[in-house]
């Protein structure tokens, strides 16, 4: 069993690296609400006081001291079985985070991103080499369009609303971007505005930043031909709201 007061640091710093953006983060949500999959106990839940909504009081967990765990025979089960723990958690990974984030979560919870025996789903080719080919196989930010051969190089079809969260794979939701660049769009280091020019977060900061990513701030994209092609604002709506946070109100009143 583990004191919610220890959780309650560790998961406060996940959340605010990793979950989405909000102005105040409740790890006891996940801690106490975990009950109601049984899969999860708090002996301290008799004690504890709640909200109408059913939500522990954080100051109630504090003030009992509150403890959670597995469940036993969850718990008996994982212990006994390394590789079941390590294909749960890539399962849980690959259900509410974009690939190009999974290793970055993976090590900050201590798993070794190496260790994978979990099968990758395969992806829609097609949809990879048409969003490649509206963007004229480069960059959409930086114009990278690096070939070996007729093959392009670091280059990727990117969703704008990720895929995990119910994005579809259509080319009006996604921008070719080199793998740079992709990894801070799905990051939040940057967004796509309604006129689609490029907004960087106020909070990108360090050496290399300007050349990577903050000579671009205010520039327009390199985009389809095809109007029919072009990032849908339904999408670049959902990136401002789920994935940049707060700043989104400088890219929402700009429209």
């Amino acid at each position: 069993m583990a004191p919610y007061l220890d959780v309650e640091r560790a998961l406060t710093r996940l959340l605010r690296e990793f979950g989405p953006p909000r102005k105040h983060v409740r790890p006891e949500y996940p801690f106490w609400r975990l009950q109601n999959d049984d899969v999860w106990e708090i002996p301290e839940a008799d004690r504890i006081s709640v909200s109408p909504s059913g939500d522990a009081y954080v100051s109630s967990l504090r003030h009992e001291n509150a403890h959670g765990g597995f469940s036993s025979n969850v718990f008996t089960a994982l212990q006994a079985n390394e590789k079941l723990a390590v294909e749960i958690a890539y399962s849980l990974v690959d259900a509410h985070f974009p690939p190009s984030l999974h290793d970055d979560v993976l090590r900050a919870v201590g798993i070794d991103a190496a260790y994978d025996y979990v099968r990758r789903r395969s992806r829609d080719a097609a949809f990879s080499r048409n969003v490649l080919t509206a963007y004229d196989h480069k960059c959409a930010v930086c114009g990278f369009a690096v070939r070996m051969g007729n093959r392009p190089v670091a280059l990727e079809a990117a969703h704008i609303k990720w895929h995990r969260a119910g994005g579809p794979d259509q080319i009006r939701n996604a921008l070719a971007l080199c793998v740079l660049h992709h990894r801070l769009f799905d990051a939040g280091a940057f967004t796509i505005n309604f006129d689609r020019t490029i907004m960087i977060a106020t909070s990108v900061t360090g050496h290399g930043h300007e050349g990577a990513l903050g000579r671009f701030q205010a520039e327009p994209l390199f985009l389809p031909a095809h109007d029919d092609e072009l990032p849908d604002a339904r999408f670049l709506k959902w990136h401002h709201r789920e994935v940049c946070g707060d700043w989104s109100s400088l890219v929402l009143s700009r429209r």
